[in-house]
């Protein structure tokens, strides 16, 4: 079988009910479709901080970005949903892949997480990415987490287990995105064995003040420890939550009140202002 290549545009899906919804989405698919031929895919690094220590980052997340014709930055929210089923969505995988293992190199001393669907285990370029990058840079793998969404989990848990088994082997870390937000069975949760639970942000929302996201994110926390797993609150917007999920716990803060995605991260700055003043 050939191995598609990285910048292979997809012609329409043969699924009846794919290409109807193609259709409906033609202008973002374009947008996204342009954004690959042109190499116009980046990411946008998010970092993820120490609950009682704010300044400091644990690690950062790489947010997949295309840019559209007018050349403005375009959300992974505003395309995934319409792509995360189709084959663009397994090529943007390996863009965001490639570009994180590329910034891994760059910058020994990062630790990134990646977003990933389940639906790109098997895929063969994605498989290609992870191996080259390893295979150049023996330090990567330990410093790469994968975040895998809940809703891709659970579409296929059993091979989702075998996969992470398999690269826990070679030191990666995995990351059960968006927790909470309603797919995960709890029979397949320890057999899972994520390291880290990104605690879904509908709960973080407004948690000083809300009693039914306190006693929730209150009992995510608690499941998250039982099995040994890291916490990250996502989507910390105010320094009245980020106080509260001190208080409850959490071991990690993301969010805008944190820091904002940025395209030129802040390790690249600090080596440009060195370069300019040496």
């Amino acid at each position: 079988m050939r191995t598609p290549d990285l910048f292979e545009i997809p012609t329409a899906p043969a699924d009846p009910l794919e290409y109807a919804a193609s259709k409906d989405n033609e202008p973002i698919l374009e947008t996204v479709r342009r954004a690959i031929k042109n190499k116009h895919v980046m990411l946008a690094y998010q970092p993820v901080v120490h609950a009682k220590h704010p300044e400091k980052p644990a690690f950062y997340e790489g947010l997949v970005r295309v840019l559209d014709g007018m050349q403005q930055v375009v959300a992974a929210k505003d395309f995934m949903p319409v792509v995360e089923t189709m084959e663009l969505g397994r090529i943007l995988d390996c863009h965001a892949l490639e570009l994180g293992l590329r910034a891994l190199a760059e910058e020994p001393t990062l630790r990134l997480s990646i977003n990933m669907s389940a639906r790109s285990i098997g895929y063969p370029k994605w498989i290609q990415t992870l191996h080259q990058g390893m295979e150049a840079d023996k330090t990567v793998a330990e410093r790469l987490i994968l975040e895998v969404t809940e809703s891709s989990a659970m579409a296929v848990p059993e091979l989702v287990t075998s996969f992470m088994a398999d690269l826990h082997r070679y030191g990666i870390s995995f990351a059960l995105d968006d927790f909470g937000a309603g797919y995960t069975a709890f029979r397949f949760f320890k057999d899972f064995q994520f390291d880290i639970v990104k605690i879904d942000g509908q709960f973080i929302r407004n948690i000083d003040q809300d009693p039914d996201n306190q006693v929730l994110t209150e009992a995510l926390i608690l499941i998250s420890k039982q099995f040994d797993m890291f916490t990250v609150a996502e989507h910390v917007e105010t320094e009245e939550e980020l106080k509260y999920l001190q208080k409850l716990g959490v071991d990690c803060l993301q969010g805008y009140h944190i820091g904002m995605p940025e395209i030129i991260p802040e390790w690249t700055e600090s080596m440009y202002r060195k370069a300019v003043n040496a």
